[in-house]
């Protein structure tokens, strides 16, 4: 399932914030989401985006999808809420 071709319903823009801000507003974000919802997080913080937030999906068995925008230097961040 390709969950970036899913509009998010909130968009969080974490650019400029280091750990471990970007997990915690990620966290707090996922939190009102329905099964199924999507948030896009946009994200400059490497070790957010390659360790902490996969690691926090895979706890709580969340998916998770990423695409590095290197002309803008940051990333977005995918996350979907599983169904059921």
């Amino acid at each position: 399932m390709d969950i970036k071709a899913i509009t998010p319903i909130k968009e969080i823009d974490v650019l400029g914030r280091v750990c471990p801000y970007p997990l915690v507003m990620t966290k707090k974000a996922s939190e009102s989401l329905n099964a199924g919802e999507v948030a896009k997080i946009l994200c400059d913080s490497e070790p957010s985006v390659t360790k902490e937030i996969p690691n926090f999906c895979e706890k709580k068995g969340f998916l998770m999808d990423s695409v590095r925008l290197e002309d803008k230097g940051y990333w977005e961040v995918y996350i979907m809420k599983p169904k059921g």
